[in-house]
């Protein structure tokens, strides 16, 4: 139905940068909000930025004035720019998309949330 994949992850020096991409495919109606999530070691995942399909951003305060969410809704493709990493940022970083589903007739079956299966990032100190 739909697919996200994420792509960018590795590893980096501490104040070092990365890009995530996360593309998404398959039965796209409309592609909706769009957000990046992470989940370090015996943690649960959080929620780290957001954007709307009009490009208005979000971010958690831990990641703000170093991370930039962007998108191409051409592309159905959502970036994360992390800059200044830290040891802390440590974790895999999972790309969740909001989808209005096409159906048959071309119309929208209805809105659903999908994730993709996560990247990983370490940040060395």
């Amino acid at each position: 139905q739909v697919q996200l994949v994420e792509s960018g992850g590795g590893l980096v020096q501490a104040g070092g940068s990365l890009r995530l991409s996360c593309v998404v495919s398959g039965r796209i109606y409309s592609l909706n909000g769009m957000g990046w999530y992470r989940q370090a070691p015996g943690k649960q995942r959080e929620l780290v930025a957001t954007i709307t399909s009009d490009g208005i951003t979000t971010y958690t305060d831990s990641v703000k004035d170093r991370f930039i969410v962007s998108r191409d809704n051409a592309k159905y493709t959502a970036y994360l720019q992390m800059n200044s990493l830290k040891p802390e940022d440590t974790a895999v970083y999972y790309c969740k998309a909001d989808v209005d589903l096409l159906d048959m007739m071309g119309g929208s079956q209805g809105e659903y949330d999908y994730w993709g299966q996560g990247t990983q990032v370490t940040v060395s100190s």
